[in-house]
């Protein structure tokens, strides 16, 4: 990668500087929090044709309406009206798919009162516009510095300079109520720069920064969502999830987003399933409920209540008829006649193949013990060394052989570690 081109993601965009000296911008696709696809692209819409959406930093989007009547399209720097002087920013979007981004912010184009875009970027306005953008890193350190001097319950997450470079926004985090009239004046002499302090919240902040989850993809709140709805517990608990903060909470050290995904899906599976508050009456005796599979509606059932080794699984519908029976005084036959359902098997990414079929095999050689039969009588020399050599080639009580015959066995032979019945008599 050159050293003159710089990536900016935070804006979605690439800075070069060429080899004449001028700085080209250009748009970068692939690099955009909140990105929406065009889907589309090409298709023209004549009451949507002045309208377009414009990109700042991070996820700060705005619907900004085309008053110049110059030919404007995706990927182009304009200049757009803002609340003192103008602000620059880059075009992501154009053409029907607008409206739809409108429906969604509810905005209304007949009451709404769009801010315009006055041109085109130039040259000149690009380079101001990395001016102010290079003071931002400083601008954000020193900004903390001074709010811990003045003693206030706060931290200051990122900082975003207008175009134009004479005003900044400083994105903050805070749980109760601060105090800013000392801070703004100190800012404002210090930077010499219009303030705007803006409060947001911890998943903000994690949209801000960005990131990569649990999961390996792309934070959701840096991706696509924009209104963050509240999210509780009680959606990991109809979801059978384990209670432990650090797995359910994300980044942002909040309750993850992910967790409201599937809770409808589960909530509509539990409306099906029996609420089994005593145990099921049987003639063999009486089955306790020990687990439940919400999606494949399945209950598990034991007649040991304090065990989960012999688990009998029955069907939503069949546990709906057995509370019906006995409530009328009747009881089912058994439930161990009850088939049980085919269950998925695990089978790893190498196959059936053991993933420790690599390693040496290591034995503990365990010491004999010393015999306490004592021989008849004396043996000559000849006896006793054919008698070492015997029971250097026989197994010993454990089936394990010598070093010297098994290194032999190796070569091509299976080794029978079965004990013969003359070894085990002595």
């Amino acid at each position: 990668m050159s050293e003159s081109k710089k990536y900016d993601c935070s804006r979605g965009c690439i800075v070069e500087r060429q080899e004449s000296g001028e700085l080209e911008c250009t748009y970068r696709q692939g690099c955009c929090k909140l990105e929406v696809y065009d889907w589309l692209q090409g298709v023209s819409q004549e009451q949507y044709k002045d309208f377009f959406e414009v990109r700042f930093k991070n996820t700060r989007k705005g619907i900004y309406r085309n008053g110049s009547g110059q030919s404007i399209k995706t990927g182009d720097m304009v200049i757009v009206e803002a609340a003192n002087g103008h602000d620059v920013g880059i075009v992501t979007l154009e053409g029907p798919v607008v409206a739809r981004q409108m429906k969604i912010k509810r905005i209304d184009p007949a009451t709404y009162e769009f801010k315009r875009i006055y041109r085109k970027a130039k040259l000149f306005d690009v380079e101001k516009w990395q001016e102010a953008i290079a003071r931002e890193h400083e601008t954000m350190i020193r900004s903390r510095q001074i709010a811990a001097e003045l003693g206030l319950e706060m931290k200051i997450g990122d900082v975003e300079f207008q175009g134009d470079g004479t005003k900044a926004i400083f994105y903050y985090i805070a749980d109760g109520r601060v105090d800013f009239r000392q801070l703004i004046k100190v800012f404002a002499e210090e930077f010499r720069i219009r303030i705007e302090m803006k409060q947001i919240g911890a998943r903000q902040e994690a949209g801000l920064i960005g990131g990569l989850g649990v999961c390996g993809r792309e934070l959701c709140c840096s991706n696509y969502i924009s209104s963050f709805q509240s999210i509780t517990t009680s959606a990991a608990r109809c979801q059978d999830l384990s209670l432990n903060p650090q797995k359910l909470a994300g980044q942002c050290g909040k309750l993850k987003c992910c967790l409201n995904y599937e809770t409808a899906a589960y909530m509509d599976a539990q409306s099906r399933i029996p609420k089994v508050n005593n145990p099921l009456e049987f003639q063999d005796g009486l089955a306790y409920l020990m687990k439940t599979d919400i999606l494949r509606e399945i209950m598990y059932f034991s007649y040991d209540p304090s065990s989960l080794a012999n688990l009998y699984p029955m069907y939503a519908e069949d546990v709906w008829d057995v509370i019906r029976m006995n409530r009328n005084g009747e009881k089912p036959e058994s439930l161990k006649s009850e088939p049980e359902p085919a269950m998925p098997e695990f089978v790893s990414a190498v196959g059936d193949d053991s993933i420790t079929r690599f390693d040496e095999a290591r034995k503990r050689r365990k010491k004999k013990k010393p015999s306490s039969r004592k021989p008849s009588g004396p043996a000559s020399g000849h006896d006793a060394a054919s008698r070492q050599d015997a029971s250097a080639a026989r197994p010993d009580s454990q089936g394990n052989q010598p070093k010297q015959q098994n290194r032999n066995r190796n070569k091509g032979h299976r080794r029978d570690n079965r004990p013969r019945k003359e070894d085990n008599n002595g």
